[in-house]
């Protein structure tokens, strides 16, 4: 079994993309997703979040919820908006989002590499949000999502994905957002095989994005059993040099100071770090930078040396840097997983975004961070530890309804 192996992708009309092509379903609530469909009968919300078509007070986990999203995607294959290749490809994808460019190979990995190590994870996944990836992959009879997953220094494979982009692709979309996706397909044998060998000396894939979804695959393989080659043994990903990839930085905020007041915060602070103030959003530069919205003002923090474990490649994180000197001892929130007194913003959203919900009173008080680097990432993965929760946010999003690995 390879590491890798080319699939019949069921995919878009290409002149149908525009309409089919749909944000991730995990960064959209179902009132985002009802709107952003509005209008757009082909839009793959309606099978990502397929919620959007019953009524607005509908459970997102019920039976009717799963039923719809087949009814749905069967709707669009009988309309043959939606087509299966008759052969097994590779496919090129690229994305371009403000001047950055990274192109990966869609394809679907090894169930078997997941479970030996050679595909590693950096995440810990909730039971909810796995059974839920369970269901509509058993519902659809298909993977509709992407594992977004990275591959080490590996320039024979950079050549090879550069050569298969060397004309014009076979669908091209701009995304609402302004995120150009584009896909070219990989038919020829050659290029298919020399894909395959060279995926498969490497000495690991990592996950970036889908840990539930990866996760999800794994359980429905085991439930099903059967043969060891089948296609419900792969997992629909798109993987990208890791050098090309962009992570932002993923940003907090907390509901109360636990019973200090601005003042006690700031000299507690100052304890473990130098604060200086800051008349405009304050951007970290490096790992040890935070920037803090307090008492409607911006300050720059910047941790101790002494505090930083340069060893430890949980330790040394933004995230755990923060954590383990203001958050726990400071603020008293010890599992940021399950305590409802912090929530956390994506980088996307822009530092002013954390301003904004200091400023209307819904949190205390905001934290700015610099992103985890992919080099951190692929550190934890192969120590085989476990990132702490919303470390990273990785952008461009893939777009849901470009390709979709059928189980059959």
């Amino acid at each position: 079994m390879t590491l890798i192996k080319p699939f019949r992708a069921l995919r878009p009309v290409p002149s149908r993309a525009r309409e089919i092509l749909a944000p991730p379903y995990d960064v959209l609530s179902s009132a985002e997703a009802r709107e952003r469909a509005r209008g757009k009968p082909w839009s793959f919300l309606h099978v990502s979040k397929p919620e959007i078509d019953l009524p607005p007070n509908t459970d997102p986990y019920s039976d009717a919820v799963y039923a719809k999203a087949a009814e749905n995607l069967q709707r669009m294959i009988a309309e043959r908006v939606l087509l299966r290749d008759a052969r097994e490809h590779y496919y090129a994808y690229r994305t371009t989002w403000q001047g950055r460019r990274q192109t990966g190979l869609a394809c679907v990995a090894a169930l078997a590499g997941y479970e030996n190590g050679r595909i590693r994870k950096h995440e810990l996944t909730t039971p909810v949000k796995e059974t839920d990836r369970v269901r509509q992959i058993e519902a659809l009879n298909a993977q509709t999502g992407p594992v977004m997953m990275a591959y080490p220094h590996a320039p024979e494979i950079d050549t090879l994905l550069k050569r298969a982009t060397e004309r014009d692709p076979d669908v091209a979309v701009t995304a609402d957002d302004d995120v150009v996706h584009e896909l070219w397909v990989i038919a020829d044998s050659a290029p298919i095989g020399e894909l395959t060998r060279a995926f498969d000396a490497l000495p690991a894939l990592y996950i970036a994005d889908g840990h539930h979804r990866s996760a999800a695959a794994q359980r429905v393989a085991a439930a099903r059993g059967g043969d060891e080659d089948g296609a419900h043994r792969y997992f629909l990903s798109i993987v990208f040099p890791h050098h090309a990839m962009t992570i932002l930085d993923y940003n907090r905020v907390v509901r109360d100071l636990n019973g200090r007041t601005p003042e006690q915060m700031r000299t507690e602070i100052a304890e473990r770090f130098a604060i200086t103030a800051s008349a405009s959003p304050a951007r970290p530069t490096e790992a040890r930078e935070f920037g803090m919205y307090l008492d409607r003002r911006w300050h720059l923090l910047k941790l101790r040396p002494d505090l930083v474990p340069e060893r430890d490649a949980i330790g040394r994180l933004p995230v755990t840097l923060l954590a383990r000197n203001l958050i726990e001892p400071i603020l008293g929130i010890t599992d940021q997983r399950t305590d409802k007194r912090i929530d956390f913003v994506g980088g996307g959203r822009g530092l002013q975004e954390l301003a904004r919900r200091v400023d209307a009173g819904e949190m205390a008080v905001a934290f700015a961070l610099f992103p985890t680097s992919m080099d951190d990432l692929m550190a934890v993965a192969d120590a085989g530890a476990i990132m702490p929760p919303k470390s990273t946010w990785f952008e461009p999003k893939l777009a849901d309804g470009m390709v979709s690995h059928v189980l059959d």
